[in-house]
């Protein structure tokens, strides 16, 4: 069981781990254990994520996220598998935890009146200087 906040923990069906063979620092060591650690996380099918929460989790997990609406991360920082795990299941909580916190809807406002004069001034300003920069008539050489 993976507790995220004191409503929300993760069932031990939810979270499938695999260790491999990992490519980080550790010399004839990375050649004969397996450290690196793949957790697997079955996002979709969970039952302790609303729908909402599980959308904004799809867009935050980008790649990570599968066709078969799973998380996949791995880790291999270190040598020791438990501490990749630990990582692992670390950073999960903490993508868990940003997908909870619901984003603040924009609110519309309007232009100031004053930033509207300003907007139109500096326009017609503009326009002035653009016009007078064609040819002058009048002047014969």
């Amino acid at each position: 069981m993976l507790r995220i906040t004191d409503t929300i923990a993760l069932a031990d069906w939810e979270l499938t781990e695999q260790f491999i063979r990992s490519s980080g620092p550790g010399g004839q060591n990375v050649n004969k254990v397996s450290t690196a650690v793949e957790l697997r996380f079955e996002a979709e099918r969970s039952p302790h994520l609303p729908a909402p929460v599980k959308a904004r989790l799809k867009r935050l997990a980008g790649r990570r996220w599968t066709t078969e609406g799973a998380i996949v991360l791995q880790v291999d920082e270190t040598r020791s598998q438990a501490r990749n795990r630990e990582i692992a299941r670390e950073r999960l909580a903490d993508l868990i935890r940003q997908a909870l916190v619901a984003p603040k809807r924009r609110i519309a406002t309007k232009p100031t009146l004053g930033s509207q004069r300003r907007r139109l001034a500096a326009k017609t300003q503009r326009g002035e200087v653009k016009s007078l920069r064609g040819k002058v008539e009048g002047e014969d050489d």
